[in-house]
């Protein structure tokens, strides 16, 4: 199966990894559940983007696997998975048999064929001077396609995460830091260190005390003017 033409928006560079709260370059693409528009196919939901430098590779066998081991929390958080490698789909569904096997999970979300690199490049993961074949490319020569993007509903970047081949990433961390953006999208609070669900969160500095007295009647914890602690809302 054939790659599909790629077209960067004008404004979109190829050479520099989106930062948070660019937009998601939008693409169209072969997967092994068939073609995406990638902002379509997102919806109205969050998404997570997460590229592999080449198919049949050991750390990311395990990442693959673990990440559908978590896919039905991601699912309870409106939450799409999407896996890229610089591989022909063709190649991804003999992997995705192999993840199963040694991981004990089956990947039921679809993976993106980049055989061309054009979405690497898009997403600036590789320079724009690597060619335009997969073929002949090793794990090596693709070390930058080890990223995380975590896309909102509105289809910019909440967060950017990238790895070193040699270790496999925190996909807790992951749904950890999607349950912060997804709470202080829908109130005005921040989370501390090490917040997990259930922790006490910080109100924004934005606001006001006494709009803070009427969202918090009961008071919070301010061991300092700036640092105002409430129990996390509801």
């Amino acid at each position: 199966m054939s790659a599909l033409p790629i077209t960067p928006p004008a404004t979109q560079t190829t050479s520099s990894v989106p930062r948070i709260n660019d937009t998601a370059p939008d693409f169209t693409a072969e997967t092994t559940q068939g073609t995406i528009h990638f902002h379509e196919w997102i919806g109205d939901g969050w998404a997570i983007l997460f590229s592999h430098p080449k198919d049949f590779t050991p750390v990311c066998t395990t990442e693959l696997g673990y990440m559908a081991g978590l896919q039905p929390e991601f699912a309870k958080r409106n939450t799409k998975i999407i896996g890229l490698s610089v591989d022909p789909v063709s190649s991804h569904g003999k992997w995705a048999a192999d993840i199963e096997e040694t991981q004990g999970h089956k990947v039921n979300y679809p993976m993106i064929g980049d055989p061309e690199l054009k979405i690497a490049k898009l997403y600036g993961m590789l320079p724009a001077e690597s060619g335009h074949t997969s073929e002949g490319r090793t794990p090596a020569d693709n070390a930058t396609v080890r990223t995380v993007f975590v896309v909102g509903p509105d289809k910019k970047i909440k967060l950017q995460l990238s790895y070193p081949m040699s270790t496999g990433r925190n996909f807790d961390e992951v749904l950890r830091v999607l349950d912060s953006m997804q709470l202080t999208a829908k109130h005005k609070v921040a989370t501390p260190v090490n917040w997990k669900q259930g922790d006490e969160v910080i109100i924004l500095p934005s606001v006001s005390n006494e709009e803070a007295q009427q969202k918090y009647p009961g008071g919070w914890k301010s061991p300092k003017p700036y640092l105002r602690i409430v129990p996390q809302p509801k």
